[in-house]
């Protein structure tokens, strides 16, 4: 039986998960007892670094030789989103004297993350591991769980970097609480540490799985009941979704960016 025959004869929502999982491996890969398999959205991933790198080595090589000194074309597109994500994300949040620091940080996960998602709008990529399709590598948690990691980490250490390690640590509380107080706020601060990475995670995955679900979910009419009209409303459906993928693609890459932003600008200024 041909891949397309063994697809067209499976339930509808078996596609749908089929598509937007990643159970896809191409390559069987165990190292230590750990799984390293690369999969569809691993080689998601690696398409959009490798595309990040070329293009910002390519758009940069000229200020590198000093051949320029004013941007032009895209590479003026560039830098106008690079001076939007500093002065409206990175300075209000994590403050002037620190944006040096950490905007490289912050933006690599916008580029990173816009990226990413909208390739998984790119219908080529679906034909990745025998059309079961490339997907959003955003919509998977493992990938998503890795950046609020980062992010996890990029907290600690900008906390201890800015008051030491005893006064981070410190920090997590404000001053003055009578003590009693400290037995029911230490823990539910101490949460508040892991349920930031978590919320990161939840919502970047969430949404870009929950946008390529829907669009898939509204082409299903087509193939269960073979009517041309339905076929056109599911199209028209689709191309408007489409859209407003898009818009979602920039917005929870900016969300996610604000958020680290915001979470980091805390562990700086505790008292603000």
């Amino acid at each position: 039986m041909s891949a397309g025959t063994e697809q067209a004869t499976k339930p509808i929502g078996e596609l749908i998960i089929e598509h937007v999982a990643n159970s896809d491996v191409i390559v069987q890969l165990s190292i230590g007892g750990f799984d390293l398999s690369i999969t569809k959205h691993v080689i998601m991933l690696w398409i959009a670094a490798g595309l990040l790198v070329t293009v910002a080595m390519i758009s940069t090589r000229r200020y590198r030789r000093g051949d320029i000194t004013a941007p032009r074309g895209f590479v003026n597109f560039l830098e106008t989103i690079v001076a939007w994500v500093r002065s409206a994300i990175v300075i209000p949040n994590v403050g002037a004297g620190h944006a040096t620091t950490y905007a490289p940080l912050l933006l690599t996960f916008f580029f990173l993350i816009v990226t990413m998602n909208f390739l998984g709008l790119i219908p080529i990529f679906s034909y990745i591991n025998h059309g079961h399709g490339g997907t959003t590598a955003t919509g998977n948690i493992n990938l998503t769980a890795a950046l609020a990691i980062i992010t996890f980490f990029a907290i600690i250490v900008a906390g201890v970097k800015e008051h030491g390690f005893f006064g981070h640590w410190k920090n997590i509380v404000p001053g003055g609480i009578p003590w009693p107080v400290m037995f029911i706020l230490v823990p539910i601060e101490i949460m508040g540490m892991f349920v930031r990475p978590f919320a990161l995670t939840m919502r970047l995955a969430a949404n870009m799985t929950a946008g390529h679900v829907a669009m898939l979910a509204i082409f299903a009419p087509i193939f269960m009941l073979h009517n041309v009209y339905v076929g056109v409303g599911s199209v028209v459906m689709n191309v408007g979704i489409t859209f407003l993928e898009m818009i979602v693609c920039v917005v929870q890459a900016y969300v996610f960016t604000l958020l680290s932003a915001v979470f980091i600008g805390m562990s700086i200024h505790p008292h603000h």
